[in-house]
């Protein structure tokens, strides 16, 4: 039975829109977990757009994913049903969803390549974004730059225009704010 409406092409049907969630997944911490996860976003056909890991509560033997990916309200939801029922999962807390506020940082290291007036351009703009100056050669600097992914990308675009030679990037790390755990 067809349940579109009467005069509306299925064709002409507005597609869902595309959201951006951050998942924020506290998995035990042994091996294969990763894989497993992993293996549910490949297995469908998921994306991920930003993958962070590591170990939060070491006394405990747990670890933090935070996993920022794309899709439908639909697809969304039956991504975080699918990690909730992996068994080395405990919780499955999506930080865009839940409106909590969460904070998101990323960290990069920036290599650009300069001399002369190109070299004094990269460094004003490193101080414009707060950025650290890690190594430094005659030829080349390499920055530290920390904040919002925003950021991180307005800082790469620029220092394309300079010298830009090769980026390094973190992935997001988020936490909700608040009293209460993610």
């Amino acid at each position: 039975m067809n349940t579109q409406p009467i005069g509306v092409s299925p064709a002409l049907s507005p597609e869902p829109a595309q959201e951006r969630h951050t998942l924020s997944v506290l998995v035990d911490n042994e091996p294969g977990v990763l894989a497993r996860v992993i293996g549910l976003f490949s297995g469908r056909g998921y994306n991920i757009d930003s993958l962070t890991v590591s170990e939060t509560e070491h006394a405990r033997g747990l670890s933090r994913i935070t996993i920022v990916t794309t899709g439908t309200p639909m697809v969304i939801d039956q991504i975080k049903n699918q990690l909730a029922r992996l068994v080395p999962v405990h919780r499955v807390a999506d930080l865009t969803a839940d409106k909590r506020d969460a904070i998101e940082r990323e960290l990069a290291l920036v290599k650009v390549e300069g001399r002369g007036e190109s070299r004094v351009e990269a460094l004003r703009l490193a101080q414009a974004f707060d950025a650290r100056t890690v190594d430094a050669t005659l030829e080349s600097f390499v920055f530290e730059i920390t904040g919002a992914t925003t950021d991180i990308e307005r800082f790469v675009a620029l220092m394309a225009t300079v010298g830009l030679v090769e980026v390094s990037r973190t992935g997001i790390a988020a936490i909700s704010r608040g009293k209460d755990a993610t």
